[in-house]
This record gives C-alpha cells, sequence and structure tokens, in this order.
C-alpha cells in the first residue's frame, strides 16, 4: 500500500506521521509533500528517513491508495483532481469540501459507514471542535434523539498551527522578560488573555468556526438537530475542551448517560466531582480518546443536560480522525 501526507511540515502533517507509525498502518511506501520551504527536509518513518518532495501538478501520485492532506483549503481545492485522479483517496483536513453534497463528511465513531461512498474520491475531515463533540453525543444521541444544542468552546493555540503555538509560548517568555509580546498569528494577544473569535465573522454575527459546528453535526448525524455556538480560543497550547448544553426528545438520567458514554468507542469518562476529577487539556494532550465530565441534569430545561468535555485537537481533531477512515475502508473494501 501506498500512502501519502501533503502538508507533511505542519503540525497535523507530522501528527500525521507519528499516528501511522503508532497504529502500525499498512503503509509499504510513504510520499511526504509540500511547499517550495519545506521541500527536501527529512522526516524518520519507521526506522528511515523520507525526503519531502515539493507539491506540483504532476503524476506524483499515481499508485497512491490514501492520501492524507491537509495544507489548507486552497492548497486542497487547487490539487483535488491532481491528487485522485489515477484512483488516490483523498481524505482532507481542510474545510474546502466538508459541505459538498458528494463528498462524505466522516467521524468513524458516528458514521463511518459513509466512508464508502465517495464518488469524487474525497472524504472530509470534519473541523475538530465537531469531532470532539459528535464522538461525545453519538451515544446519547442512541438514547433519545437530540433535538437542540448550545456549545461554548474554549479552544487552545494547536488549532492555529504550529507557528500558532510557537508565538503563545515566545509570548509568555517575553512578558515574563518584561517585554512586549509579538502578535501576528491572532488578532490580540493570547497569552494571559482569551479571545472570543475564531475565523472571520458572518452577517448573522456567528463566525465560520460557529457556522460549521451547525452544519457539520447536522450532515455527521443525518440530523435535524440545531446547533448554537460560541468559540473562543484561550491561552492552552494544546488540546481544545467545550462546555455542551442539549435537549433530548424525552428526559433523560444522569445515570445513564454517564453509562452510555462510558461505553462509547473513543469516549474516556473522567466525573467524579468529589474527587475533582474531570477532564483538562493540561491531561488530554496527546491522547487518543474525547474525555468527558461535569455530567449534570439542566436545571433550566427538563429535557437537557449538561457536560465538558476534552480533546487533543491536532490528535482526534485532525490526524487521528483521518488514519481511523483510512483503516475503516480497509476493513471494509
Amino acid at each position: 500500500m501506498k500512502v501519502a501526507i501533503v502538508g507533511a511540515s505542519g503540525a497535523v502533517g507530522q501528527e500525521l506521521l507519528h499516528v501511522l507509525e503508532e497504529r502500525d498502518f499498512p503503509a509499504d511506501e510513504l510520499l511526504l509533500f509540500g511547499s517550495a520551504r519545506s521541500a527536501g527536509t527529512r522526516y524518520p518513518f519507521r526506522g528511515k528517513d523520507v525526503e519531502v518532495r515539493l507539491l506540483q501538478h504532476n503524476d506524483d501520485f499515481k499508485g497512491v491508495d490514501f492520501a492524507f492532506v491537509s495544507a489548507g483549503s486552497g492548497i486542497s481545492e487547487e490539487f483535488a483532481e491532481t491528487i485522485t485522479r489515477h484512483g488516490a483517496l483523498m481524505i482532507d483536513n481542510s474545510k474546502a469540501f466538508r459541505m459538498a453534497p458528494d463528498v462524505p463528511l466522516v467521524v468513524p465513531e458516528c458514521n463511518a459507514e459513509d466512508a464508502l461512498d465517495a464518488p469524487r474520491r474525497i472524504i472530509a475531515n470534519p473541523n475538530c471542535t465537531t469531532i470532539m463533540m459528535v464522538v461525545v453525543l453519538k451515544p446519547v444521541e442512541a438514547l433519545s434523539h437530540i433535538t437542540r444544542i448550545h456549545v461554548a468552546s474554549y479552544q487552545s493555540a494547536s488549532g492555529a498551527g504550529a507557528q500558532a503555538m510557537a508565538e503563545l509560548e515566545q509570548q509568555y517568555c517575553d512578558l515574563s522578560a518584561g517585554k512586549p509580546a509579538k502578535v501576528e498569528k491572532f488578532a490580540y494577544q493570547l497569552a494571559y488573555n482569551v479571545i472570543p473569535q475564531i475565523d472571520v465573522f458572518l452577517d448573522d454575527g456567528y463566525t465560520k468556526e460557529e457556522r460549521k459546528m451547525f452544519d457539520e453535526t447536522r450532515k455527521i448525524l443525518h440530523s435535524d438537530v440545531k446547533c448554537s455556538a460560541t468559540c473562543v480560543r484561550i491561552s492552552a497550547l494544546r488540546s481544545h475542551s467545550e462546555a455542551v448544553w442539549f435537549e433530548t426528545e424525552r428526559p433523560l438520567e444522569v445515570a445513564e448517560v454517564r453509562a452510555a458514554l462510558a461505553a462509547a468507542p473513543g469516549v474516556t469518562l473522567q466525573d467524579d466531582p468529589a474527587s475533582q476529577t474531570y477532564p483538562m487539556p493540561l491531561f488530554t494532550g496527546g491522547k487518543d480518546d474525547i474525555y468527558v465530565g461535569r455530567i449534570r441534569k439542566d436545571i433550566s430545561c427538563d429535557n437537557g443536560m449538561t457536560l465538558w468535555l476534552s480533546g487533543d485537537q491536532i490528535r482526534k481533531g485532525a490526524a487521528l480522525n483521518a488514519v481511523q477512515i483510512a483503516e475503516y475502508i480497509i476493513k471494509h473494501r
């Protein structure tokens, strides 16, 4: 099997390398692609160094089975035909094709079977905040249909890439040394701050990130659920968190929700308020699962419940989810 990574030098590309090796993905040959800036760089994989090739419109993808693409929506749109024309299946981490009706949007714990019908040879990886939320809400949906979701996300610097993570670390260093913080990746200084904006604002006052959570949740869950989100950037380095309120058709008990989540794939229940045990980004970074706690009845709504979750945005929110899609296809094709 021949596998390619496009955007190999980025945060998600690097995580893809780690995940493929850790999970012993059946790749007989690995190709790495990147921009002119990263071309020629070498990265270790299974004891050998693999050199990054310049991404070009040529036949480099001939014979490739899976191409994991994480280089931004512009690159995905420009190179989709080049990547797929010889039969490669493109698993795309950008927003370019997520809402296209002929492109499946897949979270394996929720709708893995959708990946088997990809007429354009493209499968979209959802937005990271959506992935984490639906992994947790899918087991609840099996108990009773979810009609409404309100969510506030607390998104780490990692969501804006490796350079954003480096900027946050440098800001803390500079501020501690009495120097002004350099601001390039965000609209404002992120260190010691929260920024209530991720992506650009739309005419209705929501941001594109927030709108994604509405649209993508419905597509993944094949549901008419309505989702209102407020997405916030916080000064954590890695791992996003979310406070989620949801309403179901019938009232649920805390015990049955806890039991469903404890048994759910991709979820780790961490919910013991008496011992101050709950998920935090400090501990969920580098982990595969989405961690969930603070499960309780919503005292403002008879059919409502609320919970807190945290998960690694680069891992399950991007690289791991993409690899799991490929693993499912290999198993079922």
